[in-house]
């Protein structure tokens, strides 16, 4: 992950304190998750990345390439021996519960009331359960029960 190694924030940062904004700028994009996605159903090869997503080549060698810079994906050599493929990291592997979210997000207000949809499910075929954040003291947040608080070291505006 890009750091800035001088305390001075990277000006390709959109937000450079702001959490939220530098995710947005490492896998914001529509291509990315959808490619990271695809890698935690089992795409390996460019082939299954664009023949899943349906993205133009150009595009998805750039994604790859950022995804990869980032620490998101690793190329490993393939099995056969003779081709690169594509793995998650642990990093990659972090983005599980953001992709469950937006999911589940889409299960309640993409469709309409009754119409078709993929189902994530576990090991023993039970749908997952729909994530719920609680606070220390287990009673469920939202944007009304909590607020963003600044940390020491961070730059003034």
């Amino acid at each position: 992950m890009p750091r800035p190694s001088t305390g001075t924030p990277s000006p390709a940062w959109t937000d450079p304190d702001c959490p939220v904004a530098r995710t947005l700028d490492l896998v914001g994009d529509r291509w990315s998750l959808l490619v990271v996605r695809d890698a935690m159903d089992g795409a390996r090869s460019f082939t299954e990345f664009q023949r899943r997503t349906g993205i133009a080549r150009n595009i998805l060698t750039d994604r790859l390439r950022k995804l990869t810079a980032h620490g998101i994906l690793a190329q490993q050599t393939a099995p056969s021996g003779r081709r690169l493929q594509y793995v998650l990291t642990d990093v990659g592997r972090d983005l599980f519960p953001v992709l469950l979210t937006l999911r589940q997000w889409g299960e309640r207000h993409a469709f309409e009331p009754g119409e078709a949809h993929s189902t994530l499910v576990d090991r023993q075929g039970a749908r997952v359960p729909d994530i719920r954040p609680t606070g220390a003291d287990g009673a469920l947040l939202d944007a009304d029960t909590t607020h963003v608080q600044k940390t020491g070291g961070e730059r003034q505006r």
